[in-house]
């Protein structure tokens, strides 16, 4: 199929996208990389009279680190997050997280905001911004603000972003020194959506977990945070028995859905073994000091 007829508007400045906003409302779209909306309009489960193209907006590029905290605007790529130096020395993960996206070519356009405002419960960035403790500058006419990655999924396709809003960029806490990181994600074949993944950050202090985030894609209606599984490892010292309880209480936090890559018994279980997986890198690397 091919989209139903739609205006095409590329504003120059931010100011001149909230306007386009104001004036076409729930008739619009916003086009950011366009590798989640453009096939949505194909099958015409996306319908819009007006798609406003963010392509432009220089303001929404880029990578720095600001106040102990790293800034990524919302229309930088995954192939930009990949080469960014600063990710790689500083955040490590997000570039980890990045490797796994698709394949190079919808990395050169795919871009990190589309990700994140599609809300595809499929897609791998936001378990990478829960683990990190990310925020969002979400922004419209009537001005700025923040909110946190853990809460802003709310179901399948659906995120705490209002009509009129724009998520220009995106905040996460430079990861303390000694923190250890992965994404283990199990797909079928390059470019596929993840059968099941887990994202990790992890700190050992005085032999203990000192903090523990896990968060898993793809394995219910949106990104689940595990909490349980993180609480069954804070505190104490990382061995099989506190691991292999982590790992039970992510399946248990779990609610696939059966489908082409496998039922929910077997998507459960892959939701076990990448959180041991996960786990294990993570503690690996934060106890190895010559590990970046």
């Amino acid at each position: 199929m091919i989209p139903r007829p739609f205006e095409y508007h590329a504003p120059q400045t931010l100011p001149e996208a909230f306007a386009l906003l104001g004036e076409y409302g729930e008739t619009a779209k916003l086009l950011a990389g366009g590798h989640s909306l453009l096939p949505m309009m194909k099958l015409r489960f996306a319908q819009p009279d007006h798609l406003i193209d963010l392509g432009k907006l220089a303001e929404l590029k880029g990578i720095r680190e600001e106040n102990g905290a790293l800034w990524i605007g919302a229309m930088t790529t995954e192939n930009e997050l990949i080469w960014s130096t600063l990710l790689q020395t500083r955040c490590p993960l997000i570039v980890e997280g990045a490797r796994q996206v698709a394949d190079p070519q919808v990395r050169y356009c795919g871009t990190l905001g589309g990700d994140l405002s599609h809300g595809d419960p499929g897609n791998d960035h936001p378990a990478l911004m829960i683990a990190l403790d990310a925020q969002f500058v979400l922004q419209g006419a009537a001005g700025e603000r923040v909110v946190p990655a853990d809460g802003f999924f709310v179901g399948t396709y659906e995120t705490l972003l209002a009509p009129g809003e724009i998520m220009t960029g995106i905040r996460i806490p430079v990861p303390a020194p000694g923190t250890g990181y992965c994404y283990a994600k199990l797909k079928r074949k390059t470019g596929d959506f993840a059968t099941a993944a887990a994202a990790v950050t992890l700190r050992v202090a005085g032999g203990n977990v000192e903090h523990v985030r896990i968060a898993l894609t793809n394995l219910g209606d949106t990104v689940i945070r595990a909490v349980d599984a993180e609480q069954a490892l804070s505190g104490k010292p990382f061995d099989a028995h506190a691991l292999e309880d982590a790992a039970r209480l992510a399946m248990a936090a779990c609610n696939p859905v059966a489908d082409l890559r496998g039922d929910a018994d077997y998507k459960r279980a892959m939701a076990g073994e990448m959180t041991r997986r996960a786990l294990n890198t993570a503690y690996e690397r934060a106890t190895n000091p010559v590990h970046p």
